[in-house]
């Protein structure tokens, strides 16, 4: 082959002998290095893209976590919201159907909201929404109904799949007395509940214990940046914006100043007013 293409630089550049193998040699490795640069960019591209389809682990939703995602103007950023909707506590991202789920379209009601029952009868009597235990007392046809809409969500219109809407009434109450070792089993590396699509994070501050896999899956859930909060009572750490261990370990915070008194309450202002993480009892030591 090098001979060829010898005698083709030859006719072509007048250059023979050595000097032709040379030319030969050095077009054969710019050839090379332009394949090889070609392929990193082009597996380059193909990490970026596989990086960006890479799905969020899915979270658990409250009613209340649920209704923000209605597709709105977000007041703080003048940005719009996504779009959710759930159906029969399956929540999906119907983002790409905006003009049918947002502001201004046909099922704009649907958006934020439990929907199953509505669909299933094809109703947008208003009664219907956030019915999730009505999907259980649906007839025959309404849950054939309801079970086209999910499959046409899922697989034809291919909304991403957020995670699972849990009712309010299978919620722990809120003045339940939770021990050391409940906190500490509740890490999110359990067993996931029925109906949840996360395994429960508990994360303690100020003697307030929050499940935190509602909506923080990504921060404090295994492998992420905050999963060492997860399972204990963290409010020093929180105060003093700590990933030292003697702060995690150590819940006394007798001792904190006034400034992280302040970063410390401003934390909790942020669970329970800004992420709306349920509050599923207190700490008992």
């Amino acid at each position: 082959m090098y001979e060829i293409l010898a005698a083709w630089l030859n006719n072509l550049t007048g250059v023979e002998g050595s000097l032709g193998y040379l030319l030969v040699l050095i077009c054969a490795f710019s050839s090379y290095k332009i394949i090889s640069s070609q392929s990193s960019v082009n597996a380059e591209n193909k990490k970026e893209v596989e990086e960006e389809d890479e799905p969020e682990p899915q979270r658990n939703f409250t009613f209340a976590q649920l209704r923000f995602f209605d597709g709105t103007v977000e007041k703080n950023t003048d940005e719009k919201k996504p779009v959710y909707l759930s159906v029969n506590g399956i929540v999906f991202n119907v983002s790409n159907g905006r003009d049918f789920y947002g502001p201004g379209g046909p099922y704009e009601l649907f958006a934020g909201h439990e929907c199953g029952v509505a669909l299933a009868k094809m109703s947008f009597d208003t009664t219907h929404l956030d019915n999730l235990v009505g999907c259980l007392s649906l007839n025959f046809g309404e849950k054939n109904e309801l079970d086209g809409w999910i499959d046409k969500f899922q697989y034809y219109r291919c909304y991403p799949i957020m995670g699972r809407l849990v009712p309010d009434d299978d919620l722990t109450s809120s003045d339940r007395i939770i021990s050391l070792e409940d906190l500490a089993n509740n890490d999110g590396t359990g067993e996931i509940p029925k109906g949840y699509a996360a395994a429960p994070i508990y994360l303690c501050a100020k003697g307030r214990v929050y499940d935190v896999s509602f909506g923080g899956v990504t921060f404090y859930g295994p492998g992420c940046a905050y999963a060492k909060f997860a399972g204990k009572d963290v409010s020093r750490a929180l105060a003093k914006m700590s990933f030292d261990p003697n702060d995690i370990e150590v819940s006394d915070i007798s001792d904190l100043s006034d400034k992280e008194k302040k970063v410390l309450d401003d934390w909790v202002k942020t669970f329970e007013e800004k992420k709306l993480y349920p509050c599923i009892g207190n700490i008992f030591r």
